[in-house]
């Protein structure tokens, strides 16, 4: 397939701001805490009318060592019974929610993230799929598909038997960067030989996909360092790669005031790792499916995006766009009907909650109607680069150019900057384009609009 990205330098500088990664419209600075436990019932009630299939996101916030990089919920402890308390209230967690959707729905999507899922034992990792199975109609091994983070240091050969054997069947591995100096500066030490063990033993006990992250803009990164990890990581031929841009913030996550600023590569030379990045995977035959994310020409993701099938959540892209998401653990986010929501922050509240039997929803967000008209808009573009006009006027009962009036001026500056194509018919975002796609999909976001981009990272 041709490439499907351009990287236009002077095109990047001019537009790397702040932005959304819109793995939700509104987004999560949106979430209230007007919307609460009875909020989330009224909507779980709507979705029951509508039925369709349903996707669950555990979390599992406890790893053994910190990565100075990490911008997730976690708990860095040595004490593996740390977990145990944890896991009760799942449970119970788990009881809850199953009895506010109907019986009937069948779960089609399942994901494990953290934190490192196997910091969790073998006993307690099939415990916890055991109750997910007595409380929920999980779809058979060969139309579901479920997924878990893998961290290679807290997994061998048999914890992997142990995940196909309860019913995993595509795992995504955390990599970041092969270099030893890199490595020693993000505190993760992981070789190449434990992670390529990890990815053996996922192929030789038959899961349907491996996957791998990496991050660019860490300390002494360097174009051919990163370089020299990325020819590793295709000799070993993922389904799908994950490149994402590091964040730094260390302003809002004290951990990563452990790395030095100095250490950092400057703007210029994360442009070119990324640059050569995308020159090394597209030689190597991998599609880019969008927001850092690469997939074989036979994967998943990559036949939806062609189909125009493809989704975006809080997992990021997805191949479910049906499926309502039910966010289980601490600080898990979920997507039902036509409200967000998500759970207490710390493990003492999210387990007071549970203690008092109620819900552990302590924030969410119910859309309106202009938000549900501009999340189709922002979908359809992060996911499939193009938008039919003709057929979202006739879908969604609007005239896009009077309901987006404001935002025409901005689609005619891209149209002159060569990001996209534009007329009364579709929208068609061009190669030069797909690096900033966030950007595109900025104007359309009422609520950016009306406030400064503060809380969000750089698009490039």
């Amino acid at each position: 397939m041709e490439q499907t990205v351009t990287f236009d330098l002077d095109l990047i500088k001019r537009y790397d701001k702040a932005g959304p990664r819109y793995t939700s419209y509104p987004t999560a600075v949106e979430f209230n805490e007007n919307f609460g436990p009875e909020s989330y019932k009224e909507h779980v009630a709507l979705s029951n009318q509508r039925g369709g299939p349903l996707s669950l996101y555990f979390h599992l916030p406890f790893c053994d060592t910190v990565c100075f990089y990490c911008a997730c919920n976690k708990i860095i402890t040595k004490n593996r019974k740390h977990s145990e308390p944890y896991l009760a209230n799942l449970h119970k967690e788990i009881a809850m929610q199953a009895a506010l959707f109907d019986s009937n729905r069948v779960v089609e999507q399942l994901h494990w993230g953290g934190g490192t899922p196997t910091f969790l034992s073998h006993d307690q990792m099939r415990e916890l799929m055991a109750v997910t199975r007595q409380h929920f109609n999980l779809a058979d091994d060969s139309i579901g598909e479920y997924s878990i983070e893998i961290d290679p240091r807290e997994a061998d050969a048999e914890t992997i038997h142990v995940l196909r054997d309860i019913g995993f069947n595509r795992i995504s591995l955390g990599v970041q960067d092969f270099n030893p100096k890199v490595q020693k500066a993000v505190n993760r030490i992981q070789s190449e030989e434990e992670t390529f063990a990890v990815i053996d033993a996922a192929r030789s006990t038959g899961f349907r996909s491996v996957s791998l992250d990496l991050i660019y803009g860490l300390p002494h990164q360097t174009p051919d360092s990163f370089a020299e990890t990325l020819d590793k990581v295709i000799a070993v031929e993922p389904d799908r790669l994950s490149v994402f841009n590091y964040a730094h913030m260390p302003e809002r996550f004290k951990v990563q005031r452990q790395m030095k600023s100095e250490d950092l590569p400057p703007p210029e030379v994360k442009l070119e790792i990324l640059q050569r990045s995308i020159e090394q995977l597209t030689e190597a035959g991998y599609i880019y499916i969008g927001m850092d994310h690469f997939a074989k020409p036979d994967d998943d993701l990559a036949i939806a995006q062609r189909e125009n099938k493809l989704y975006r959540n809080f997992q990021g892209y997805s191949t479910h766009s049906e499926c309502d998401l039910i966010g289980l653990g601490v600080t898990s986010i979920g997507s039902v009907g036509d409200s967000y929501s998500q759970n207490q922050r710390t493990l003492e509240e999210y387990a007071n909650s549970i203690n008092n039997n109620e819900l552990p929803v302590f924030r969410g967000f119910a859309l309106n109607d202009d938000d549900k008209i501009r999340r189709v808009v922002i979908t359809r573009l992060i996911c499939h680069f193009s938008l039919d006009i003709v057929a979202i006027e006739k879908e969604l009962n609007i005239t896009f150019s009077d309901y987006f009036a404001d935002v025409l001026p901005q689609l005619e500056q891209f149209s002159q900057d060569g990001l996209l194509r534009y007329n009364e018919k579709m929208i068609e975002v061009l190669p030069a384009g797909h690096l900033l796609i966030r950007n595109i999909c900025m104007v359309f976001d009422f609520y950016m609009q009306q406030k400064m981009a503060q809380h969000f990272s750089k698009v490039i």
